[in-house]
């Protein structure tokens, strides 16, 4: 903190900002940091230093003739309730990384480098630094260099225990292996990839639907999001794979046919779905009919991947060698949307 040994000011930490403990943040948290700046993650990657202007990345393209960069941002949302509620943080940051990480995997891109946002009613460093290392293990779940990031003390806007968290993700992708979904077919193989749970979506009705009992089922909810970048990159390396969805807010019915093409239609076994056991709860406490769960959560299914039929075998092979217990959900035929 030396850098910083002159900066304070008693009006402003009067108004409730305290800019040295957001120094002190920064230095707790650089440890963590540093776990996503090794190897080829982490190449290049905060070469001005924890704390500077900007994160800076060197992008090396080398294997991408076309090279394409994508972009994800996301948060983490209401499921935030639950970590207030058991004064627990460290895992909610690896929420934000998958939810910004995972989106982008739907184009076929291996993500880079990552930010995040962190707004804060007060600014409690051991706090943020927890946080910073959920990040930094989403980081390193998803091979991505956290380069960067942004702590905002809110008085007055946030609740002085409460929090929000968001991020930003950038990848690439060379332009001949974007996923194409025009190449998609009747029979092509549907293939599922298993959630860890709700993930970070449809908190606002899980705590409607659970209530009273939400204090119950919090440490099985706060389950983080899985990241799914090892395995589906080892996915596009194998096999040829027409298009991906990321299962989130609005479940099946949603995410499922933006990953279709025009005129083709997934359908889908629901009884192959291996749901856990908290969706049920969840149903059966807030009276929820079936179609709404599916058209609300990820009911056990957190990625899905479209497939030529003759490869899905090789595919399943790729995706339980790299730890995945994926399974063939259904197939593409002529039609629109999906059918459960």
């Amino acid at each position: 903190m030396s850098e910083h040994r002159n900066s304070q000011s008693d009006s402003y930490k009067a108004a409730g900002v305290d800019i040295t403990a957001g120094y002190r943040a920064v230095e707790l948290m650089k440890r963590h940091i540093a776990r996503t700046l090794t190897g080829e993650a982490g190449r290049g990657a905060g070469a001005a230093g924890i704390g500077g202007f900007g994160g800076m990345f060197e992008l090396d393209v080398k294997d991408m003739p076309r090279p394409v960069l994508v972009s994800g941002t996301d948060g983490v949302g209401t499921k935030l309730k639950l970590a207030f509620l058991l004064d627990r943080h460290d895992t909610v940051g690896i929420d934000c990384v998958a939810m910004c990480a995972n989106d982008i995997l739907c184009c076929g891109a291996k993500p880079l480098f990552f930010l995040d946002y962190i707004a804060c009613g007060r600014n409690v460093p051991e706090r943020i630094a927890e946080l910073v290392s959920g990040v930094a293990e989403g980081c390193v779940q998803a091979g991505c260099a956290l380069v960067g990031g942004e702590t905002a003390e809110m008085p007055g806007f946030y609740h002085e225990d409460e929090y929000d968290i968001a991020g930003f993700c950038v990848g690439a992708v060379d332009k001949s292996k974007i996923l194409d979904k025009e190449q998609m077919r009747p029979g092509d193989a549907v293939i599922a990839l298993p959630s860890s749970g709700a993930h970070s979506n449809g908190f606002s009705l899980i705590r409607k639907a659970l209530g009273p009992k939400l204090p119950k089922f919090a440490e099985e909810l706060l389950t983080p999001t899985k990241i799914y970048v090892k395995p589906m990159l080892n996915l596009f390396e194998a096999v040829t794979v027409h298009s991906a969805a990321h299962i989130t807010g609005g479940g099946f019915y949603e995410n499922i046919p933006r990953a279709l093409k025009k005129g083709m239609m997934a359908r889908l076994n629901k009884r192959l779905i291996r749901t856990p056991e908290i969706f049920g709860v969840i149903a059966k406490e807030g009276g929820i009919p079936q179609r709404d769960m599916f058209n609300t959560f990820n009911m056990g299914v957190g990625m899905v991947a479209v497939v030529k039929k003759d490869e899905a075998g090789k595919a399943l092979q790729v995706l339980n060698d790299s730890g995945e217990k994926a399974y063939v959900l259904g197939e593409i035929a002529e039609g629109e949307g999906i059918k459960l």
